[in-house]
């Protein structure tokens, strides 16, 4: 087995962010990690939107990313930490719009090791040094400075290690121009390793230490260590050093050190100050619970400056310094806003606050105030004794803020984010769709939601107006060639013409020149202030010899061409007098036209050369309009099925020729296939019909058959992609000034007016209708019945409840946080087709649902039931619960509505539920419980998922891989007879076929075992199973191993993993989902020759760029090997030639590998 891996939809999460001028220019650009990508996002100061400028596959794990200036630079560099054992700073170059490789230095093993640096990155404020560390033990510290040249330049590691030293945090300390400083959350277990009794590890403390690196001497010391809290966790950078046009300091410069419930100032010899973090007041909150900070952000403003942090829920708090020089007076703390958690914050001196969410949509936020005018109280160290350091070892009393509604912050942007991926269905539910959706369970808690994703753009309807007929053809026009919007808008009926103007009001008007009693074939603003009208009798001022009509045409500013009945073609010219001359000649075509092309008149020239003719002979010819060979023709192409429509457009592929448009010629047939130089793919059932538009200010191709695709160029590189609408019968280019750059389209009667656009936790189906059942559990949350109770007991003991903050909206806010063990779960009926709930059913008793299944009992006629697994007062670690139960549900209202039949109490949580051969896995139902039929208790750990076919079923374990039973029913055993040589995390699986399993890992790898088929037949062969049972084990587990067929690390944890065929007609691929918003598919290899080019092509790639640091088999990486395109011409050259192939050629087989797998 060979599988070639592409990914649909790249990782969405961000861990992190950073903000600089990385290009150079005096805006600000944002540089996001996805893990695997690396994204640069510009903001637009004016509309507040996101822009995204490039993203780059690093084909690593990033593990770290920060952003430095040299002294006296005006633009940043990015330094990324990756699992490659190497430091790398990135430049990016805004005219090749790349990032490019400045440095790259190798220091350790590749793989995300406790003691290979990698894990924490800290620079230092003036650009001049970076510390590089690991989780345990390593630090290394680069001096980064300038050669003659004006060149980055890095010097050799200098070490600045910690035998038995944990790190939780490192920062790099304001000290001016002073030797630079770095500080370090560390963790001492010496003494705790080599204590049995485990006392020193229980009071093993924190240390904030300081490392100097003496640029003079060209080492690093140890400079200042003290004890802090020991439930520090975070530390932030604080302003610092003497500016160099005054004798005033910047600030006190040292840190802050978060920790649990308190912010605490800290900086060597300096007197410490401690404020407590408010928490937030609330009826249903628990006391209990400590406030952790997450994330942080310094802003510095002219002579001032002052922080942003977030906690684990949210809530934002400003913290200010009053200081005098070096010496800080006080240090303040106030509730700022309350945001989506974020796992990077950063502020851009526009004004724009960027969350980079932990879970769901990254965020963009204006500042509508920096909070010091309003009522919101502040907390300042002044106001405990010692500045809050009278009694270190206790928490000081708490404070309590009021949850808000938005006051300094407005949402100005979001990005889409399908981070995380909890589980995901494909099917194809849509009524007139001819490929299946993805329907995935996206979020976490109250931000949790359902999306439904379809491949296509996303387009917005603006305008839509019933006409009063079904018109044919649709155009819109400039009276002017020096206009930059649309005046009129031409409808063609069939028997007439109708225009429009289009001002505040689209309206029909009647002195434009137009013949509105004939239909329209063509549309021309031609010359510099003429309208051209194409009709069946002729053009405008001009008509056709007697007995024939115009049949097709087509036109551009200059050029005009008509095809006869007669199947003859008459071309007309623009004179430089402004007069549009007939050419002397006719051209004869011998067979009937059905479609005419002229391309757009390149800039600066007179005309444009080619001509391309569509004829019922089923040919399509290139005819010359050069004056020396005038309707000569140049060459012919024969079809598979008569033409339908032409379109001839100039279009930049960088894959092609990067420095110049390509001439395409796009060629729909009537069978609705697509010709194109590079591409044929199937577009739908009907003919297809071709109209050339602009996107982006640049040349595109509309394609309208059964589906709409546009044929556009985004990041220099060609894509072709459809639209998420309805048919449309016709579309045009429009631009007015409220919509610069859209579609004018026909459906039907209807005239359209559109533009473009570049913790819930299982799901199941019912068979018998469209509707999905969904259970969602959180933990440390109130149930709805639980919350209920509790605010009616606070009201019974005549306590005060806050209505407006129960009524802050979750979504925003969150639900108030619970003791551990306390669950809010319910069961929820989903119409994904109408995108709305039907049904809730909450559950009570503080019951969790883990599992569900539809189930066909025998026993009941095969009647289908929904059977939910759920647990009672569940603790996670260690997983115990107080009791497990199976309810059954009997469906009603034809599904919209669940009737609970019975509870059944078992021993444990369950995990994973199944429907097998009309039981459920070890239980049959009965009148009043489920009952238990057969059981087997050698699985390793817990039972994460489960699929069968025939009397097999796969097993997967959390943490042993897979398991193959079977089911004897003669004896009503369940026996294990083979399993996977190689314990894995199993979080997803699917039979592929009888005997092979593929599934996902949460380590991010994707596996396909399989079991022998000689096994296979002998264990199905075998009535009662007594040969199993008297087989020995391998390895102390089952008698029989599987087979590892292929393996690939996909770099995120693997949610759902289906079987599916994306493409109608197509082959079936393995679709997965990952946790991270990830989405991409396995293709088999359906010949020798393609496995043999493909991994050639890989190959020579990967001579260029490096692939993940993990074992590979028998995959290729087409994410790899598409990275061919952006490769230099002469390396593509190179490339080809070895593989005894044109550059065009490895192109068009990798565009079919992608698109005739997953349509994408």
């Amino acid at each position: 087995m060979q599988l070639y891996n592409l990914t649909l939809q790249h990782t969405t999460a961000s861990p992190q962010a950073i903000v600089g001028n990385f290009s150079g220019a005096r805006q600000q650009e944002i540089i996001i990690s996805h893990g695997t990508r690396l994204q640069l996002l510009r903001p637009d100061v004016q509309t507040g939107k996101i822009s995204t400028i490039i993203t780059t596959d690093v084909f690593g794990s990033v593990r770290s990313l920060a952003a430095f200036r040299l002294t006296g630079g005006t633009k940043d560099y990015a330094i990324v930490g990756s699992d490659s054992g190497r430091i790398v700073i990135l430049d990016y170059d805004p005219r090749t719009s790349s990032f490019v490789k400045v440095h790259q230095e190798t220091f350790g093993k590749s793989g995300a090791r406790r003691i290979v640096p990698g894990q924490y990155l800290a620079t230092d404020p003036k650009g001049r040094a970076v510390m590089i560390a690991a989780m345990e033990k390593s630090k290394l510290v680069y001096i980064l400075n300038r050669d003659a040249a004006a060149n980055l330049t890095i010097s050799s590691p200098l070490e600045a290690h910690r035998n038995a030293s944990i790190v939780h945090h490192i920062v790099g300390v304001d000290v001016g121009f002073e030797n630079p400083m770095f500080a370090a959350l560390e963790v001492d277990y010496m003494d705790a390793d080599q204590d049995p009794t485990g006392e020193a590890a229980a009071n093993a403390g924190k240390l904030l230490t300081y490392y100097e690196l003496d640029l003079g001497l060209n080492h690093v010391v140890r400079k200042w260590s003290e004890p802090t809290d020991p439930r520090a966790n975070f530390l932030v950078q604080v302003p610092g050093g003497q500016l160099a046009s005054s004798e005033r300091f910047d600030g006190p410069s040292g840190v802050l050190v978060c920790t649990e419930d308190h912010i605490i100032y800290r900086n060597a010899d300096a007197p410490q100050h401690r404020v407590a973090i408010p928490r937030r007041k609330h009826p249903l909150g628990d006391s209990g619970r400590g406030i952790i900070i997450t994330s942080a952000v310094m802003h510095k403003m002219k002579g001032a400056f002052f922080f942003l942090l977030q906690s684990e829920e949210g809530d934002l708090y400003k913290i200010t310094i009053e200081h005098e020089e070096e010496e800080v007076k006080a240090l303040k703390i106030k509730y700022f806003d309350t945001v989506p958690i974020a796992s990077a914050l950063c502020i851009l001196k526009s004004g724009f606050l960027f969350v980079a969410s932990e879970f769901g949509n990254q965020q963009l936020y204006q500042f509508q105030k920096l909070g010091d005018d309003d009522d919101e109280k502040e907390f300042s160290s002044r106001d405990y004794p010692s500045y809050g350091m009278a009694h270190p070892n206790q928490p000081l009393p708490a404070t309590y803020f009021r949850p808000r509604p938005l006051e300094n912050l407005a949402l100005a942007d979001e990005i889409e984010s399908l981070n995380p991926i909890l589980d995901a269905k494909v099917l194809n539910l849509f009524p007139n769709s001819d490929t299946p959706q993805i329907f995935t369970l996206n979020g976490r808690g109250s931000r949790s939601m359902l999306r439904t994703l379809r491949h296509g753009l996303e387009v917005e309807e603006t305008v839509s107006s019933d006409l009063p007929g079904i018109p044919n053809a649709v155009w819109t026009v400039k009276v002017r060639s020096d206009e930059v919007h649309d005046s009129y808008i031409i409808l063609s009926f069939v028997n007439g013409t109708l225009v429009l103007s289009i001002g505040e009001n689209i309206e029909e008007v009647q002195d434009t020149g137009f013949l509105s009693s004939a239909p329209t074939l063509a549309v021309q603003q031609i010359g510099d202030d003429a309208l051209l009208q194409v009709h069946p009798q002729g053009i405008r001022h001009w008509r056709v010899p007697s007995g024939k009509s115009i049949v097709a045409a087509t036109t551009n500013k200059r050029q005009v061409v008509v095809a006869l009945s007669s199947a003859e073609l008459v071309y007309f010219e623009l004179d430089l007098d402004g007069q549009l001359n007939e050419y002397q000649d006719r051209k004869a075509m011998g067979s009937t036209v059905l479609a005419l092309s002229i391309g757009d008149v390149p800039e600066g020239r007179q005309r444009t050369p080619f001509l391309a003719v569509g004829c019922e002979d089923q040919t399509v010819r290139i005819i010359s309009l050069d004056p020396d060979s005038t309707l000569e023709t140049i060459s012919l192409q024969a079809l598979t099925s008569p033409p339908s429509s032409i379109c001839i457009v100039d279009m930049l592929d960088a894959g092609i020729n990067r420095n110049q448009p390509t001439m395409f010629v796009n060629i729909g047939l009537q069978t609705g296939v697509l010709l194109r130089t590079v591409l044929d793919p199937f577009l739908g059932t009907r003919p297809v019909r071709l109209i050339r538009v602009q996107i982006k200010s640049q040349p595109a191709v509309l394609a309208l058959s059964s589906r709409t695709w546009l044929n556009y160029t985004h990041q220099n590189l060609m894509h072709f992609t459809p639209l998420i609408f309805d048919t449309l019968d016709y579309a045009w280019g429009f631009s007015a000034e409220l919509c610069p750059e859209g579609l004018i389209a026909i459906t039907g009667n209807v005239l359209r007016r559109i533009t473009t656009f570049i913790h819930a936790t299982q799901i199941t189906t019912h068979p018998g209708n469209s509707y999905f059942y969904i259970i969602e559990s959180d933990h440390r949350v109130l149930g709805e019945d639980a919350a209920a109770k509790k605010v009616q007991q606070l009201r019974s003991q005549k306590k005060t409840v806050d209505e407006a903050v129960l009524e802050l909206p979750p979504e925003q806010f969150g639900r108030p946080k619970a003791p551990a063990g306390t669950w809010g779960s319910c069961i929820r009926i989903v119409d994904p087709i109408e995108n709305k709930t039907i049904r809730v059913f909450h559950l009570d008793n503080n019951e969790a649902a883990f599992s569900l299944a539809v189930v066909p009992f025998e026993a009941k006629n095969n009647e289908l039931h929904l059977v939910v697994g759920t647990a009672q007062d569940t603790l996670l670690t260690p997983r115990s619960c107080t009791s497990g139960f199976l309810r059954v549900y009997k469906f009603t209202n034809d599904g919209a509505d669940l009737e609970l039949l019975h509870k059944t109490e078992i021993d444990d949580v369950p995990l994973s539920l199944l429907a097998f051969q009309g039981r459920l896995r070890l239980y049959d139902i009965g009148k009043k419980k489920m009952l238990r039929k057969a059981e087997n208790k050698t699985f390793g750990s817990a039972i994460i998922t489960l699929n069968t076919q025939g009397s097999r079923i796969v097993v997967g374990d959390m943490q042993e891989s897979v398991y193959y039973a079977v089911y004897k029913a003669p004896e009503n055993r369940l026996l294990v007879f083979a399993d996977d040589g190689q314990p894995r995390w199993i979080t997803c699986s699917t039979m592929v076929d009888y005997t092979t399993v593929a599934a996902g890992d949460r380590f991010g790898n994707v596996f396909v075992n399989r079991l022998d088929t000689k096994v296979s037949d002998q264990v199905d062969d075998d009535p009662t199973g007594a040969g199993i049972l008297h087989e020995k084990g391998l390895f102390m587990g089952a008698p029989h191993k599987t087979q590892l067929l292929a393996h690939f690390h996909v770099g995120d944890l693997i949610t759902s993993i289906h079987k599916v065929s994306m493409v109608a007609g197509g082959r079936e691929v393995l679709l997965y989902t990952g946790l991270h918003g990830t989405i991409g598919v396995l293709v088999p290899f359906v010949s020798k020759e393609d496995v043999d080019f493909i991994s050639t092509l890989e190959q020579h790639i990967r001579t260029e760029q490096t692939r993940y640091y993990v074992p590979v088999k028998a995959v290729v990486d087409g994410d790899l090997c598409e990275t061919f395109a952006r490769l230099p011409p002469a390396k593509q050259s190179a490339i080809a030639v070895e593989l005894d192939r044109t550059v065009g050629e490895v192109l068009k087989k990798l565009e079919q590998m992608r698109v005739t797998a997953s349509g994408f």
